[in-house]
């Protein structure tokens, strides 16, 4: 009995204890109707901050949480393992594939017998001296942290105790990774606008825009920087969408962390991941087919701030021509420092259009009196024979006209050639917009690079020129050949698609294109002698004529 008795008083007291961990669970788990205390986090940050964090807003000028940790931690380094990514999305690829959508590489080649016609009309730009333009922000521009390093675009200077961290942020990603972290993601700009661009008043029905932005391996603050200067400075009611297409990073910062960050944007932002590299050409004709709510398409590249009032007068010229490509004014960001300057050269304004000398390499020149002559004052949008490639803007139906990029170029170089040219050739016209300025970050020296996945094999930008030169250049391109002997035996791929296109379109000859749009190229950079025997020096007797007539 006493036995009895024993066993049943241990049995209550283990289920006494089993009972009271229950209620003592059950009393600190959050209800069905409780937010639990994350999302109640998220509840007090979406009401006191209802932008996405800005890399330090809201500290008091002087605060030490400015600074970051020494060394710089390599957090942003990590990879992932986009193989097995790749193989958990290719069931649905499969079953998008079965449903009947597009091929992608059909879409990038279909290409159209005729340009459709302008549909809508808009009212010219109209410049009222000393009356405020009527995009022009009314208040001044609020900074991102009032005294924060950075702002007004002003140079933030490291001391020497981060000059390890430093280097190691630019071989990784070819800027300062530490000193952009600093600065605010929504810090204020300089306007390095000439005065007379304030005073420009535009049609206020202009088209809508998808910004699209490529991006491989990217630091996150320049990244998102480029997207926070965006929302920040263009009018909502123009604003689509914007696009940012993954060329097959493989950062663990561009993956989870940016697919909640930008949920904050309630849908605006957008990311697309490609399934393997495909290289800035390509991945840019593919963010033409992602992006589907904006009339135009706005490329930018992935570390970059555009200025006030960026948008009007870049998508004004568009709105009223839809053949027209546009290109704003490139500043240049400094990587060490993030001050915003003007780019050097150009004319006494600081103008210049794009040009390039015979080796395909990328040239600015001074604009010409001619040019100047075509304008009525120094601010209106001029001609340009072509584009730096990185900035533009075009209607998304005129760029599906036009077949996209050629879908034979393959990771970066000539695309800004071979789609200045056809715009040209086909019946469009290239203008850059002295009122629509865009600071841009240049690669610094020490930058270990992004090499080209295994695939596309040695001399793909070299294979690019002679992709352009081949489709466009007619007998021009003997002087490319002079240039560059070596690229004569390069083997270029298939061009009999890009020729019909051509002859489809009634598209002009080079020989139009030199002596009507890029007149002074030859002024500046010479004709070299070509070469009429390959692997000897050109006779002396044998001039030039016959590709000059």
């Amino acid at each position: 009995m006493r036995l009895k008795i024993g066993l049943l008083l241990r049995s209550l007291l283990v289920v006494g204890s089993f009972l009271v961990l229950v209620v003592l669970w059950s009393s600190l788990s959050p209800r069905p109707d409780e937010p639990s205390p994350l999302s109640r986090m998220r509840e007090d940050r979406a009401v006191n901050n209802p932008m996405p964090d800005r890399g330090g807003n809201g500290l008091a000028p002087g605060d030490d949480r400015f600074k970051p940790v020494v060394p710089w931690p390599h957090v942003e380094g990590v990879e992932v393992d986009l193989e097995s990514i790749r193989r958990k999305n290719k069931a649905k690829h499969e079953q998008e594939r079965h449903a009947g959508g597009d091929n992608q590489k059909d879409i990038m080649q279909r290409q159209y017998l005729t340009f459709k016609p302008q549909t809508f009309t808009y009212r010219d730009p109209v410049l009222r001296p000393g009356v405020l333009g009527n995009f022009e922000p009314k208040e001044p521009e609020p900074h991102g942290v009032v005294g924060g390093p950075g702002e007004k675009a002003k140079p933030l200077v490291l001391g020497p105790e981060f000059k390890h961290a430093v280097q190691a942020s630019i071989k990784e990603f070819g800027f300062n990774m530490v000193a952009s972290d600093m600065i605010s993601l929504d810090r204020s700009v300089s306007d390095l606008r000439q005065e007379e661009c304030k005073y420009w008043h535009y049609d206020e029905n202009l088209l809508t825009a998808s910004i699209v932005i490529v991006f491989h391996n990217e630091g996150w603050s320049t990244l998102m920087r480029t997207v926070h200067s965006v929302i920040k400075r263009t009018p909502r009611k123009y604003l689509a969408e914007i696009v940012l297409i993954d060329d097959f990073s493989n950062k663990e910062h561009l993956k989870e962390k940016l697919d909640d960050y930008i949920k904050l944007w309630n849908g605006l932002v957008k990311v697309f991941r490609n399934e393997r590299r495909e290289g800035l050409i390509q991945a840019r004709s593919i963010g033409a087919q992602k992006a589907k709510l904006g009339q135009v398409l706005i490329y930018l590249d992935a570390h970059c701030e555009v200025a006030v009032n960026w948008y009007a007068p870049l998508v004004a010229p568009i709105s009223k021509d839809r053949t027209t490509c546009t290109v704003p004014i490139i500043d240049v960001i400094n990587g060490n420092t993030y001050e915003i300057v003007p780019q050097g050269g150009g004319d006494e304004d600081g103008y210049a259009r794009g040009a390039w000398d015979w080796s395909m390499l990328w040239k600015r020149v001074p604009l010409t009196p001619q040019e100047k002559r075509m304008r009525k004052t120094k601010t209106e949008p001029y001609r340009s024979p072509a584009m730096a490639g990185g900035l533009f803007a075009i209607e998304r139906d005129f760029f599906f006209e036009l077949g996209l990029y050629d879908p034979g170029l393959q990771i970066w170089g000539g695309e800004n050639f071979e789609i200045s040219y056809k715009i040209w050739q086909c019946g469009g016209k290239l203008l850059f917009v002295p009122c629509s300025r865009v600071g841009h970050i240049y690669r610094l020296e020490g930058w270990q690079g992004n090499p080209p996945p295994v695939y596309v094999g040695s001399s793909p930008t070299l294979k690019n020129y002679v992709r352009v030169v081949e489709v466009w250049w007619d007998g021009y391109k003997d002087y490319f050949y002079a240039s560059r002997p070596e690229s004569k035996a390069l083997p270029y791929g298939d061009i009999s698609e890009l020729k019909k296109f051509r002859e489809d379109h009634n598209c002009k000859s080079f020989k139009w294109f030199m002596e009507e749009i890029a007149y002074d190229i030859t002024s500046h950079y010479p004709l070299p002698p070509k070469n009429v025997d390959w692997g000897e020096r050109p006779r002396p007797s044998v001039g030039m004529s016959s590709l000059q007539c």
